[in-house]
């Protein structure tokens, strides 16, 4: 059995409408930017679930159980990097309260266009205030865009 790489096998896109997030339409995904040739490689931050712990223990136990709780994400945010002309995605993502969708596809070529029946997480976002980082020697200008995770998500959507 081998290991399955990540490297150029994700593509991520931010598209402002979408009519089911259990399956987005290629139209749909095509609307919108394409983010995976901006993101930093360390720029998903913060869209792996976690699950809470609900304690189910009683006063006679002898051991804590604990049970399934709430899924959530912690400090989601995009981390970019900024463009010198024609930088789409700091002029829509960078503004607070911006709304819509993040596809995120593993696994496939990143250059693969959408397409029927591929999988995919879509997660409905509203932005919180951009961040322009702090310049630092040796590395381009980056800025990161916060997000908060309004509507339930569908972590097992498929292309419609």
């Amino acid at each position: 059995m081998a290991d399955e790489l990540s490297d150029g096998l994700t593509r991520v896109s931010y598209f402002p409408t979408c009519a089911n997030i259990a399956s987005p339409t290629v139209v749909e995904l095509n609307a919108g930017i394409l983010l995976q040739w901006i993101l930093t490689p360390d720029g998903l931050i913060g869209f792996e679930p976690d699950t809470g712990d609900v304690p189910t223990s009683a006063l006679a136990s002898v051991f804590n159980t604990v049970d399934n709780g709430r899924i959530s994400f912690s400090n989601t945010m995009l981390r970019l990097k900024k463009q010198t002309t024609g930088d789409t995605t700091y002029s829509t993502l960078g503004t607070i309260g911006v709304t819509g969708y993040i596809g995120i596809r593993m696994g496939i070529l990143e250059a693969t266009g959408w397409a029927s029946a591929q999988p995919l997480r879509v997660l409905p976002i509203k932005t919180g205030m951009r961040r322009d980082l702090t310049p630092a020697e040796n590395e381009v200008r980056k800025y990161e865009v916060p997000l908060k995770i309004w509507i339930t998500p569908n972590l097992n959507a498929l292309v419609a």
